[in-house]
């Protein structure tokens, strides 16, 4: 049974290890998307907390960047252990805030506790290169942070997209402004709090609320030299060229269409329940759902089972809510405007009805088949539980379905045929690519980051990758010995 609402205190800003008020009258109510109640009230803060906020971390930054690499991490080893220990806590929070169900809310703080595991191998990965390049000549190369970087993390992982970020950018010597959700700013507040009692020294990461205006001003303060951003491709286009206009470093991550091509050798259960969690998996409110099924030549008896799986998943059980009213009302317009243009609807997900919770905002699993690729829904990002299918007659045509999206985020396959799936992960236009997986998310140290309009800007936002994003490189050429035979390299 889910837990009761619970009613939490005013959300504040958090700036040099303090939750502080801000200078605005404005708020914003917090909503539980499970029930519709009000959680809390979010100040919309503007230019002038941020800049509070950022005078804080400059301040910080000359010690915390000092302090050597394998003290800085030690901070994050403990800050582990305590993610650990308030697991029921943390993930309570992402269920009240997100509408995850409880099992999907701990599984992303399990995730975010992965990130901080792959935060903790740091040291090992930035070790300096160093070479006599000539008699008596050194050049070495060491890896330095940035300075003031921020990170705009979305509504759908209140807990693990902060840990896309904070982790590998604090090991690695920057400090940080988090900007949260408006929908959901209670997650950033106990990562706050966590980090404290961690050891985390004050000013290091600091949290500002808002919404717009923040983002804004983000983008355009001067002290900051690096943005992360995670939205819709619409946002993140806007952040992105934004920030770079500024002269900022900036990695804008947006929506995605993901593509699950199905050819009929595919195993039948493992397809059926690999793109039903795919599909409906967080209320198909994550970029690597996959929301698009490519049916190639013969594969109803996939379909079938598909319908019997995705039967199983039953709202306010082991389906959770989508976000917001708004959302619900969107999601559905999509299935309603399929049905009108022609799809079938195999199974109805349209205002469910959860008992207890006739207030949420729940939409159920929906399975749409005969769908064509000049449809809204087979092209644009729902981010719901739902289902297109479209059918081929040959695999070439499924990739040219998938190659045509504007999108590049995940794409997967479902074969038992090496030679057909090593053919899709060659020609696919995505960034991760899935052989008989539904949701091909890279396990640490591999990053996560998609292709085309599913990602702006370079480097990827977690793993090895993003080492290269947080810091800069000093190269230092030394020679002592004047004695040294010399020439033209020296």
């Amino acid at each position: 049974m889910e837990a009761e609402t619970v009613k939490y205190p005013v959300v504040r800003n958090y700036v040099a290890g303090q939750f502080v008020d801000t200078e605005t009258a404005n708020t914003l109510s917090v909503e539980s998307p499970l029930t519709g109640e009000v959680l809390a009230e979010m100040p919309l803060s503007g230019a002038v907390a941020l800049d509070t906020a950022v005078q804080a971390a400059t301040a910080a930054f000359p010690a915390w960047s000092a302090t050597p690499i394998k003290e800085r991490v030690q901070v994050f080893y403990r800050y582990k252990a305590l993610l650990e220990r308030h697991m029921a806590e943390l993930s309570e929070l992402v269920h009240q805030e997100n509408g995850k169900t409880l099992d999907e809310a701990r599984a992303e703080v399990e995730k975010a506790i992965e990130l901080t595991e792959f935060a903790c191998s740091l040291p090992q990965l930035v070790a300096g290169e160093v070479m006599e390049v000539s008699k008596g000549v050194e050049c070495r190369i060491e890896k330095r942070p940035l300075g003031v970087v921020a990170s705009i993390a979305p509504f759908n992982f209140p807990n693990m997209v902060p840990h896309w970020t904070i982790p590998n950018a604090l090991v690695l010597g920057n400090c940080m402004i988090l900007k949260p959700s408006e929908l959901v700013p209670l997650s950033a507040m106990r990562i706050a709090e966590l980090l404290k009692e961690a050891g985390l020294p004050d000013g290091v990461l600091n949290v500002v609320n808002g919404d717009r205006e923040i983002v804004e001003a983000i983008c355009d303060h001067p002290a900051i030299q690096a943005v992360s951003f995670v939205g819709s491709t619409r946002i993140a286009q806007v952040v992105y060229r934004r920030a770079t206009a500024n002269l900022k470093r900036c990695v804008a991550l947006g929506g995605a269409k993901n593509h699950l091509l199905v050819l009929p050798d595919a195993h039948a259960d493992m397809t059926a329940s690999n793109v039903a969690a795919s599909m409906s998996g967080c209320a198909g409110q994550r970029c690597m759902a996959g929301s698009a099924m490519v049916a190639v030549g013969s594969v109803d008896h996939i379909i079938s089972k598909l319908v019997e799986e995705a039967r199983k998943i039953v709202p306010g059980q082991n389906l959770g809510s989508v976000i917001s009213r708004q959302a619900k009302e969107r999601i559905e317009r999509y299935i309603t405007e399929a049905e009108q243009a022609g799809a079938t609807v195999l199974l109805d997900g349209r205002n469910p009805t959860v008992a207890g919770h006739e207030n949420g905002y729940y939409v159920g699993p929906t399975v749409i088949d005969y769908v064509t690729p000049d449809m809204a829904i087979a092209s644009e990002e729902v981010f719901g539980p739902v289902l297109a299918i479209m059918r081929t007659n040959t695999l070439e045509e499924a990739l040219c379905i998938e190659n045509a999206s504007n999108y590049g985020n995940a794409a997967a396959v479902f074969t038992q045929s090496g030679g057909l799936a090593r053919y899709v992960m060659e020609n696919a236009s995505a960034g991760m690519i899935g052989v008989n997986i539904g949701v091909p998310v890279p396990r640490e140290p591999f990053s996560f980051g998609g292709w085309n309009e599913s990602k702006f800007g370079a480097c990827d936002i977690t793993g090895k990758s993003s080492i290269e994003f947080w810091t800069q490189m000093k190269k230092v050429t030394t020679k002592w010995n004047p004695e040294s035979r010399t020439n033209w390299m020296s």
